[in-house]
């Protein structure tokens, strides 16, 4: 099969086209056969190494982590899916490699794809909806009439994010460039703020929920925007040492994230306010309850560009500027 791989953390080299042997299929996975992946800022900061530490992959590597395609082989324990099957998934860490022909991934993180979307529009949903999913639902645990502040609304997770948060009730505030803005309007958003021209931090008070996707400087400013007993949300960073106990990892790591993240901690604390880092897992159930929310209508995938395969260097790149409205997707089959 045919596959983009990496064989050593850079920035400047680019995915090197190369032919593989279809993946093993395990008695829990099961083979599917790529029509589309998405492709996320994820997969480029795994190219340039700044996961190497949380997600210390064998090289070479085959990125991508969003997939939609068709089931072409079971694994004797499958029980959820049989052969023919349209599905989709988050693939999960270390078991990732979308950008190829065939990707095995387990059955437990894969769902039926929505009966009303294309596998390109499939294909963009399972990381940024999970997401989404996972901050909100779990972790934020939104409820009606709270007030939500997600920022860069027109971006991968925050075009979900802003569907889902309305869908639950929540008054939602968000940032965009002036060519984002009737985008975030149309997926619901109540309050938008052009970030190059106004400061949130002084238009926005008392919220319950902040999910934060930027930088350091405007996670701190974040804080400021929330109630007591709200919550920073934030999948940037900087990561917390609860999350890398969860993970198990060893002690270096644990004391690195002390390190990085005790400064918002601390501010966090003053405040009165819950500061957690997400880093999402793939989960084929959450995806399973998504997929009903897209075949009701009330989520709809938001898709800038579509590439065709032997373009996935160009994709990439294109998600590495940091512009695109919605996701980016590379068509397979």
């Amino acid at each position: 099969m045919k596959a983009f791989s990496i064989n050593r953390y850079s920035k400047a080299d680019p995915l090197t086209l190369v032919e593989l042997p279809e993946p093993e299929v395990k008695a829990n996975e099961i083979l599917i056969q790529v029509y589309a992946a998405g492709v996320n800022q994820l997969d480029s900061k795994i190219k340039h190494g700044e996961f190497k530490l949380i997600l210390p992959y064998k090289l070479p590597l085959v990125l991508g982590h969003d997939v939609a395609g068709v089931v072409s082989k079971t694994g004797s324990k499958v029980s959820r899916f049989k052969v023919g099957d349209e599905v989709y998934a988050r693939a999960a860490d270390f078991h990732i490699g979308a950008f190829a022909e065939y990707v095995s991934i387990d059955e437990n993180d894969a769902a039926l794809k929505p009966k009303n979307l294309s596998m390109v529009e499939a294909a963009s949903i399972p990381l940024v909806g999970l997401t989404a999913w996972q901050a909100l639902v779990v972790k934020a645990r939104l409820q009606n009439g709270q007030k939500i502040f997600i920022q860069a609304g027109s971006g991968g997770v925050g075009t979900i994010a802003i569907q889902l948060a309305r869908n639950l009730g929540a008054t939602v505030a968000t940032t965009t460039g002036s060519a984002g803005t009737q985008l975030v309007k149309d997926l619901g958003a109540n309050v938008i703020i052009d970030y190059r021209k106004e400061d949130f931090e002084t238009l926005l008070k008392d919220y319950d929920v902040v999910l934060n996707s930027q930088d350091n400087k405007t996670l701190e400013k974040s804080l400021q925007i929330l109630k007591p007993d709200g919550k920073l949300i934030s999948i940037s960073g900087p990561p917390t040492p609860g999350f890398a106990k969860e993970l198990g990892m060893p002690w270096y790591v644990k004391l690195a994230t002390w390190l990085l993240s005790r400064k918002v901690r601390t501010l966090a604390k003053k405040k009165k306010v819950d500061y957690s880092f997400l880093f999402m897992t793939a989960n084929g159930k959450q995806l399973a309850q998504l997929t009903a929310l897209i075949e009701n209508g009330e989520i709809s995938p938001v898709i800038d560009k579509v590439f065709p395969f032997e373009q996935t260097n160009e994709a990439l790149q294109y998600v590495e500027g940091g512009r695109a409205k919605g996701k980016v997707v590379i068509q397979i089959k």
